[in-house]
């Protein structure tokens, strides 16, 4: 939890929620994950995740849940696109990169 939190402090806190709309915000051991409104990338999920190296790494991505086709009563499975992955990324590169790929700014 104290790593997700850093890592949402370095990306700009409360002023970061509520210039962007990210939400769905989860700690997962040394991950933070997060629902990201629609953006100029098509991405609505960042996983953002601390290395052994003292690093960060971005990975942003699209998912589709699966669903039950209304037509044929088929299962369409889960799909994930990869949209980009960034390694090696240091704290203070997180908003730049995250502005560049998503198109939102994320302070004033």
């Amino acid at each position: 939890m104290k790593v997700a939190n850093a890592i949402l402090e370095q990306l700009g806190g409360q002023k970061f929620l509520a210039m962007t709309g990210a939400n769905h915000l989860v700690a997962d051991g040394n991950t933070l994950r997060m629902t990201l409104p629609k953006n100029a990338s098509n991405a609505n999920r960042l996983y953002i995740t601390l290395d052994a190296t003292d690093t960060y790494t971005m990975h942003f991505f699209k998912y589709t849940a699966g669903h039950l086709n209304k037509k044929t009563f088929a299962w369409i499975e889960d799909k994930t696109v990869e949209v980009r992955t960034d390694s090696g990324v240091f704290c203070d590169s997180l908003r730049a990169i995250f502005t560049e790929v998503t198109g939102m700014y994320t302070h004033l």
